[in-house]
């Protein structure tokens, strides 16, 4: 047995899955960025989707 161990590295596996979900969380802001301004340019047109009666 040595004294002196070497510490271990960390798998280069949670650097890729924090870089994939960054990513996702990313193309996620957007497309929601993207719906709300259709929404918007909708309700300026007056035209929601619901029949009105």
């Amino acid at each position: 047995m040595t004294a002196s161990k070497t510490p271990k590295k960390k798998p280069t596996a949670p650097d890729s899955r924090e870089a994939r979900l960054k990513a996702a969380l990313k193309a996620n802001l957007a497309r929601r960025k993207m719906q709300a301004r259709e929404r918007a340019a909708g309700d300026e047109d007056g035209d929601n989707g619901q029949d009105e009666g």
